[in-house]
């Protein structure tokens, strides 16, 4: 069965993007080595990611190209009109259901990229089966947070924690089922 993986950076106030959604603040880790924080080696473990919309339309505003062509693309969304786009196909339906027969099919392990909503809908219905976290030293205060406060205690098995010339730690854990 595939896995459904978080790979996610944090502040080290569990902060995901500032109040307004921005996460420049992640470009300006200072990263002398241009460490990649082993993103290459997961993003070819995966064939697919899934999104909130939110999150879709920022990173269709980063004024770059579509940076996952290759994947299958999914957003989840409440909104019923949207129709697909080049890279991407929308879920409006049973969410919980498209994802269990999508962990059900055959394929690579599936990114959630996120954003906080997302996540918690994915960890309140036990759908999220490895976290990947990148604690990135800074503290931001105000902003949005990675987890919601309407989630029950998760246990986790930690996998592997390692950390990085820019001063990030990646902490990799299982979700204890």
């Amino acid at each position: 069965m595939r896995k459904v993986i978080l790979y996610v950076a944090i502040s080290l106030d569990g902060k995901i993007a500032k109040s307004d959604g921005s996460v420049e603040w992640l470009e300006d880790l200072p990263n002398p080595e241009n460490s990649d924080h082993d993103y290459v080696s997961f993003y070819e473990s995966i064939d697919t990611t899934i999104m909130g919309n939110a999150t879709y339309q920022q990173v269709k505003g980063f004024d770059v190209p579509f940076p996952y062509k290759e994947k299958t693309n999914y957003v989840l969304t409440r909104n019923e009109s949207l129709k697909e786009e080049e890279f991407v196909k929308f879920i409006s339906q049973d969410p919980v259901g498209f994802i269990n027969s999508l962990k059900a099919a055959e394929g690579k392990d599936i990114w959630l990229v996120g954003g906080a909503k997302i996540v918690e809908l994915f960890l309140e219905h036990k759908l999220v089966d490895v976290l990947r976290i990148f604690v990135i030293p800074v503290i931001l205060g105000a902003g949005i947070p990675l987890f919601g406060e309407k989630l029950d205690p998760e246990w986790l098995i930690l996998k592997e924690s390692k950390s990085y010339s820019t001063g990030a730690v990646g902490i990799t854990y299982e979700i204890k089922k």
